[in-house]
């Protein structure tokens, strides 16, 4: 089993302090999160060996132990030792020292998103019985408590109009307010609504991704909305007024005589809002589709008839 150096995997030198670790584990940890990486197996790997190492070096008789092991370690391959026949027994539970065991379980600890749990080398070093279960001795690290991650799915008229949700955490009901602009993949951050802090530390946040339902209507590109109006062939041919039902609400058109099957047009700022500048919305693209009528009467038949003579004169 080789050594894992928590230092290099962090970034930092050996003679980081507190204040140095904590800033290089938070900016690594934001770069690999899972929900920043979707499917991406090598950021979840690097994700997990990031919290291990701060986990370690974080705390400073964890640190403590590490750097100790490291130095006898480091002392035994240069007199020709192989890795694989280090001897553990000083170090891990086997060796009757104390181990120590997070209140929780690895999946908590790495925000249910790891699937697995800390490596052999974490293992031997601390303890199999670190995750769960009991130990020799039990002790939990003053430290912030991890950010939980949920989905949230909303209608786009919701994402238009902005509203609010009621979500319940923790067996704890709540109430969200959403602001017009929503985007697909936007994070809603809720400070201090995550998972409990460890030893009297602050609490985690809650960080909800927005998933925009797929609408029977529209598609959204950007801040603008596009979509069909049906027009009947009696307006589309002598012009006229209609009503649409956009996001907000029914919209007035005009529509100018002669209007072809497929002509797009464009009503300025009645698109998506911005989240951040309610002054700059999009604009909302609706495509003309002709309706041609259906079940014709005689008399009505009779009538177009007339027209396509006129038509060929």
């Amino acid at each position: 089993m080789e050594f894992k150096d928590y230092y290099k995997t962090l970034g930092v030198e050996k003679g980081a302090t507190e204040a140095e670790l904590k800033k290089a584990y938070r900016k690594l940890a934001v770069k690999y999160h899972p929900d920043k990486n979707p499917g991406d197996k090598a950021a979840e790997e690097k994700f997990k060996e990031i919290n291990e190492a701060y986990e370690v070096l974080g705390d400073p008789e964890k640190r403590k132990k590490y750097d100790t092991l490291g130095e006898n370690w480091k002392s035994y391959e240069q007199h020709g030792g192989r890795a694989q026949d280090y001897d553990w027994g000083q170090w891990g539970a086997g060796g009757g020292g104390n181990t120590y065991s997070y209140q929780g379980n690895a999946e908590d600890f790495f925000g249910g998103e790891s699937g697995g749990n800390f490596s052999d080398f974490f293992e031997q070093l601390f303890g199999r019985s670190f995750g769960g279960g009991g130990s020799s001795q039990r002790r939990q690290r003053s430290g912030r408590g991890q950010d939980l991650t949920a989905t949230m799915e909303i209608p786009l008229e919701d994402a238009y109009t902005g509203g609010s949700r009621q979500v319940t955490v923790n067996g704890s009901r709540l109430n969200i307010k959403l602001k017009p602009g929503l985007y697909e993949g936007q994070v809603i951050r809720l400070k201090g609504k995550g998972a409990p802090g460890r030893g009297g530390g602050e609490n985690g946040d809650l960080l909800i991704t927005i998933q925009l339902a797929k609408h029977p209507q529209y598609d959204l590109k950007g801040q603008d909305v596009y979509g069909d109006v049906p027009v009947e062939l009696y307006t589309a041919i002598l012009g006229g007024k209609i009503s649409v039902q956009g996001l907000g609400g029914p919209l007035n058109m005009n529509i100018p005589a002669g209007t072809d099957s497929g002509r797009v047009f464009r009503l300025k700022g009645m698109g998506m809002p911005s989240a951040n500048d309610a002054s700059q919305p999009g604009d909302l693209y609706l495509t003309a589709i002709i309706h041609i009528p259906q079940h014709l009467t005689d008399k009505e038949k009779e009538l177009f008839a007339e027209l396509a003579k006129l038509q060929k004169k």
